[in-house]
């Protein structure tokens, strides 16, 4: 065999069963001979943005997202969307094409370990194909071990097609630690005795599988819990402890608690400062924990850190809740916990936010209120049973605080750099994870212009999804920082009729211009995904909207 076959078999030993590309790579044709099937993209960025959704819903599975492309224009084209999958810490291999053993130093040659060795937590070149069982091995062991993210490996064209004889490749495997007992201890200790604690949950909970866990001392302790924006649906916005998600806007509830807390347990989360992010206020006790040791103090210094596993951590510190709880000299910890009206205070503040909102959420104008389209998905869509995102820019900021997400990975919340497009090829790797959702993305029509061909993607591929292009002829906040641009030169407007757009590629598009047509809108895209396996696109003509959900 030669070095596509052997790094395909390992790939199928592996459990991969589908591969996101764009050609050409003869990887391609080798992984389809072993069973694992290929999907083309119209271009690099959908097809790893793809494998990436893949993975946040996988990852804690045990199975990770694939992509492979052509060396040259292929790799250095797929170097945005490797950088939103590192910035959002997405565990996803990627096996690009290289130019060549000998031309790899060469310029202008494009050297994939060296121009990618900062956006991605490990990377290397087959220079030798008896060196592939090797350097496979590593490449998945970092795959699936500590803080997540991609993993690249270069496979030289006139190397890989060398003859190896055998291929000796055992299963790597994923290994998990716990942190310190006493400074688990230390922490659970200092959240009791706090006055008004927050549990601050990111993404890390979601890859560890540990969202009952999350819930379970939530619920014991009686701390309210936040949401980090990738970290969205670890934990149910229905719960009367839940104050929201945490994007730039957050529900009313988040910027309360965030002010008065004195204690933040943060977990699964790496604190990192961000554009798209709410920063902890200064003077709070913190209590972090993260598999990554790297993210303790990194931006905001740590009273305590634990270092290990999300889901493990909860485990630990739940058995230690039981046996403080259990000794009678705790009876003081006992009685706050009864007494706490921490739920009362919650149900407050949010009735307050929702009475203030009701009008804008409900909106009768024509353009239609971007608020009104999020308000009619919310109350249209089975939320136990669909799978929804936005896309960068407003859509991301307006539907943050008011989509509600019940059940873990029902959302896909991401962001820490922000490329435009990422929602349409999200929506399909989402699919291609549980086909049994009804997986929808939001965007607006700037987002549109970035990766709507890959609604064609989805049509040829059979995985049908729904976008809602929020149509407003503009791209959102523009006119406001760009005045004499937008004035004398139209800088920042397009239009665009995305609808037909979507029929010229074998999805159904839909045309809506009245906020009453949106549910049945909704309901019809679902019926067409899955009766007749074809994407539906609705273009919902919008205002601009400039009032956001921030409470700083």
């Amino acid at each position: 065999m030669n070095g596509y076959t052997a790094v395909a078999k390992i790939l199928k030993k592996e459990g991969f069963e589908w591969m996101a590309c764009f050609p050409a790579n003869p990887l391609i044709e080798a992984v389809a001979k072993e069973g694992i099937r290929p999907i083309t993209f119209r271009q690099e960025r959908g097809g790893i943005m793809a494998a990436d959704a893949y993975s946040r819903h996988m990852a804690s599975k045990g199975k990770y997202g694939l992509f492979a492309c052509q060396g040259g224009p292929g790799i250095e084209n797929s170097f945005g969307a490797i950088a939103q999958a590192y910035a959002d810490s997405v565990p996803l291999l990627f096996l690009p094409d290289g130019p060549g053993n000998y031309k790899s130093s060469v310029k202008p040659n494009f050297s994939g370990p060296q121009n990618y060795q900062h956006i991605t937590k490990w990377s290397a070149s087959i220079r030798n194909v008896n060196e592939i069982p090797d350097l496979m091995r590593r490449a998945m062991t970092a795959l699936k071990n500590g803080r997540p993210g991609p993993v690249m490996l270069e496979m030289h064209r006139d190397v890989m097609p060398d003859e190896i004889k055998d291929v000796q490749y055992e299963l790597t495997q994923k290994y998990i630690s716990i942190p310190d007992i006493n400074d688990t201890r230390k922490a659970l200790q200092k959240i009791l005795h706090a006055k008004k604690p927050v549990i601050w949950a990111g993404q890390g909970v979601l890859y560890s599988g540990g969202t009952k866990e999350l819930q379970q001392l939530s619920e014991l302790i009686q701390v309210p819990v936040i949401t980090t924006m990738p970290g969205k649906s670890a934990f149910n916005e229905n719960h009367t402890l839940s104050l929201g998600s945490s994007n730039r806007t957050a529900p009313k509830p988040v910027w309360t608690w965030l002010k008065e807390s004195d204690v933040i347990f943060a977990i699964g989360a790496s604190l990192t400062v961000t554009n798209y992010g709410i920063d902890i206020p200064s003077g709070k006790f913190l209590i972090h924990s993260t598999n990554n040791v790297d993210d303790i103090s990194k931006e905001y210094k740590t009273d305590i850190g634990l270092i290990g596993d999300a889901k493990e951590t909860f485990k630990i510190l739940i058995n230690e809740f039981k046996s403080i709880i259990d000794d009678p000299n705790n009876i003081n910890i006992k009685t706050k916990i009864k007494n706490s009206s921490i739920k009362d205070d919650i149900k407050q503040v949010r009735e307050e936010w929702i009475d203030e909102w009701e009008p804008t959420l409900k909106s009768n104008v024509m353009p239609i209120n971007p608020y009104r389209v999020i308000y009619e998905i919310d109350n249209h869509i089975d939320h136990e049973t669909s799978v929804v995102t936005h896309d960068a820019g407003h859509p991301r900021d307006e539907i943050m605080p008011f989509y509600t997400a019940s059940v873990p990975h029902s959302y896909i919340g991401w962001g820490k750099t922000t490329h435009l497009g990422y929602g349409i090829p999200l929506m399909i790797g989402a699919k291609m994870a549980d086909p049994s959702k009804f997986c929808m993305n939001i965007m607006g029509d700037a987002a549109f212009g970035m990766s709507g061909l890959d609604i064609e993607t989805s049509v040829r591929a059979k995985v049908p999804i729904t976008t809602v292009v929020l149509n407003n002829g503009t791209m959102g906040g523009y006119n406001h920082s760009l005045p004499n641009a937008m004035e004398k030169y139209d800088a920042a407007n397009m239009t665009g009729d995305y609808a037909k757009i979507a029929e010229g590629m074998g999805a159904i598009g839909i045309r809506i211009e009245n906020p009453e047509e949106i549910g049945d809108a909704i309901k019809r895209a679902k019926e067409i995904n899955f009766q007749e396996l074809r994407s539906v696109l609705i273009d919902i003509k919008t205002q601009q909207q400039m009032e956001f959900s921030i409470y700083s």
